[in-house]
This record gives C-alpha cells, sequence and structure tokens, in this order.
C-alpha cells in the first residue's frame, strides 16, 4: 500500500431486510440496487471526497443481516486532516450516522494495523440462524430477524445431523456453485439451542462458526438440518450430502431473514500477512493434495 495511504477498518452492523445483500450490484434494468456496500462508499464519498472502495470480511446476501460485520478501506492520508475529521478516524462514526439510513450503521472506525485485510486475514466468520416453528410464526418485533419453518422439529436430531458436518469438508452440495472456486471449508462449530421464551416460544438458533463460508451454505446447512429434524430427510442425510461434488437439489435452503453475521475473527497484527497470505491459496482435502 502507497506510504500516502491509510488503511481504515470499519465495524459495522445492518439490517438486511431492505437491501439487495452486501455487494454494489445494478439490477436487469440496468438502474444500481440498493447494497450496504453502495450505501456506505456513498456516504465515505461525499465526507472524504474519495471514490471509497470497501473491502469486506462476508459478502451478505439480500435479507441477511449482521452485527458484526468488517470492512477496510484505504483513504490519503492527507483526507484525514480536514476539520471535521482532524485526523482522527473515530469522528467518521458520529458522521456517517448523521448520513446513513436508519438499517446501517458504524459501530468503530480505526487505523488498521499493517497487512490488515478484512476479507483475506480473517481467521473465522460467526453466524447466528433464529427460526421459529410455532404456528403464530415470529414475533412482530422480530419478524424482520426471525424465521419460520412450518413443521414441529426434534432438537437433537438437529444436533446429531450438525455433528456430521463439522470438520474440513467439501461443501460443494451445500453451495451455490462459483467458477474456479474452491467448497472446500473448515466448519469450526454447528450448535443447535432451543432460546424459547413465553413470547417466543418454539424458538431455536443455530450457532455456525467456519474459516470462511461460500454462497449460500450457512442456509443450506440450517435447511439441511431443518429437515432432518421435521422428519422429512434422515438421519444419514447430511453425511449422503458430503460424499457429492455438486449443488444438491434436496438441499432446502432456509430463508434469508433468519440469519445474521455476528462476528469476525482476526489473529495478532504480526501473524495478519502470513494469514493473508495463507487465505488466497487454493484449498483443497488432504487425498486431492496427495
Amino acid at each position: 500500500m502507497d506510504t500516502d495511504q491509510l488503511r481504515l477498518r470499519l465495524d459495522l452492523a445492518y439490517d438486511g431486510t431492505d437491501f439487495h445483500g452486501w455487494a454494489s450490484q445494478k439490477g436487469h434494468d440496468g438502474h444500481t440496487l440498493r447494497t450496504v456496500q453502495g450505501l456506505l462508499e456513498d456516504a465515505l464519498s461525499r465526507i472524504l471526497r474519495i471514490d471509497a472502495a470497501l473491502t469486506v470480511a462476508g459478502r451478505t446476501d439480500a435479507g441477511v443481516h449482521a452485527a458484526g460485520q468488517v470492512a477496510h478501506l484505504d483513504v490519503p492520508a492527507d483526507r484525514l486532516e480536514q476539520r471535521s475529521i482532524n485526523g482522527d478516524p473515530s469522528r467518521l462514526v458520529r458522521r456517517l450516522g448523521r448520513m446513513l439510513d436508519d438499517d446501517v450503521r458504524v459501530h468503530s472506525c480505526t487505523i488498521a494495523p499493517e497487512a490488515f485485510d478484512a476479507r483475506f486475514s480473517a481467521l473465522r466468520r460467526h453466524y447466528v440462524y433464529r427460526v421459529t416453528t410455532h404456528p403464530r410464526g415470529a414475533l412482530p418485533t422480530r419478524a424482520r430477524d426471525t424465521a419460520t419453518w412450518k413443521k414441529p422439529v426434534d432438537l437433537l436430531a438437529m444436533q446429531e445431523a450438525a455433528d456430521v458436518l463439522i470438520g474440513l469438508h467439501d461443501f460443494a452440495a451445500f453451495c451455490k456453485a462459483k467458477p474456479h472456486a474452491t467448497t472446500v471449508r473448515d466448519l469450526e462449530s454447528f450448535t443447535w439451542h432451543d432460546v424459547s421464551t413465553p413470547a417466543e416460544p418454539q424458538l431455536y438458533e443455530a450457532r455456525v462458526t467456519a474459516d470462511a463460508f461460500c454462497w449460500s451454505m450457512v442456509r443450506s446447512l440450517v435447511g439441511a438440518c431443518l429437515a432432518v429434524g421435521e422428519g422429512r430427510r434422515a438421519a444419514e442425510f447430511p453425511s449422503e450430502l458430503l460424499e457429492q461434488r455438486s449443488r444438491s437439489s434436496r438441499v432446502p435452503v432456509a430463508a434469508a431473514c433468519g440469519l445474521s453475521l455476528v462476528g469476525v475473527d482476526y489473529p495478532s497484527a504480526p501473524d495478519l500477512a502470513a494469514r493473508a497470505a495463507l487465505t488466497k491459496d487454493r484449498r483443497s482435502l488432504p487425498e486431492e493434495s496427495s
């Protein structure tokens, strides 16, 4: 990176309901769609008087939320010396709070350590999926972040299905294909929890952690477990899917509204560059690389 540039780290949150996902994009009619990246880059460009370009830890899909998203932005050092910022990037938080719509907020803005990359330096991402099986559906005040599954489920059966999926696997059956992209991932943790309350009965959370996720993977993991939990699929279903090397039409993709990115972990500053280099290497299973 140019010595006259500073890299800023932004920690942020958003309600994904009314966004077409994170990534800037155009619709079929050629008009720019409302995305989190587009909204943030527009605001940052106006404040800093640059053509802002954000790199994000996890490119969430349309309707997916975030409480702990991380992004970085390269900025000419002199842009932070303007009077309203005075060299302190944390002052951007208040300015962005005044400019952004209510469904996206920046928690903090700091100067990142050398070699920090929001995407490639990440060690792991943490997601939570929130779903109710109550006939009423989600509580109205939580309807934007809680999915509804129409059949009752067996929590123990879902956990047993999740346990099969933990580890380093090719998750091709759970991912929408992207050209030349690996679907090998290390699923570090996948646990189901009954979080019911008197106001929200039959409420469950899936907590999912991996080094990275491919497109639609979390929602497919959740959907596969829910299908086992309701008895529509056999207990062997997850292990059968791990043997496949292409997207399976038998895997239901759980609704986007229940999913939230809640955290991203990074190594200490001296290990950032090494982590980024490792992440950029194409992943494969041990038997494939031997």
